[in-house]
């Protein structure tokens, strides 16, 4: 797998799936910036996420039926694409792919399985790459 990072990013209310993706993904040996490892009391949230998201190689965002839920979303996804980062998104089963945001919907997506199988799918995709 080598040096890449992976950012997460998630809303809320999907923090207890993320928190058990991103352990699954740091047993597979991935190494992970995650908010909940990674930002210090104190820390300015967008100084944090910034400075995340630059020593990171992978933006995974989790999404949800209402992408909007995310606030900082758009700012993650903008940065990442203009440092050149990769952009994997993760998406509920049966989701519309129309109510994605157009940047997310022109790159393939991960739907999302328990943290563990999508961890795995995600670990072995960056692996190929």
């Amino acid at each position: 797998m080598g040096s890449r990072k992976v950012f997460i990013s998630h809303s809320a209310k999907d923090s207890e799936w993320a928190r058990s993706f991103a352990e699954a993904l740091k047993q597979r040996g991935v190494s992970v910036w995650f908010d909940e490892f990674d930002v210090q009391p104190g820390e300015s949230w967008r100084e944090a996420l910034e400075a995340g998201l630059r020593d990171s190689d992978v933006l995974v965002t989790l999404l949800d039926a209402e992408p909007s839920s995310k606030p900082y979303l758009f700012f993650e996804l903008g940065a990442a694409i203009g440092m050149g980062k990769r952009v994997v998104s993760i998406v509920p089963k049966g989701m519309d792919p129309g109510v994605l945001p157009l940047d997310i919907r022109r790159r393939r997506y991960l739907v999302r399985d328990t943290p563990e199988q999508t961890a795995e799918e995600l670990s072995n995709t960056l692996q190929a790459a």
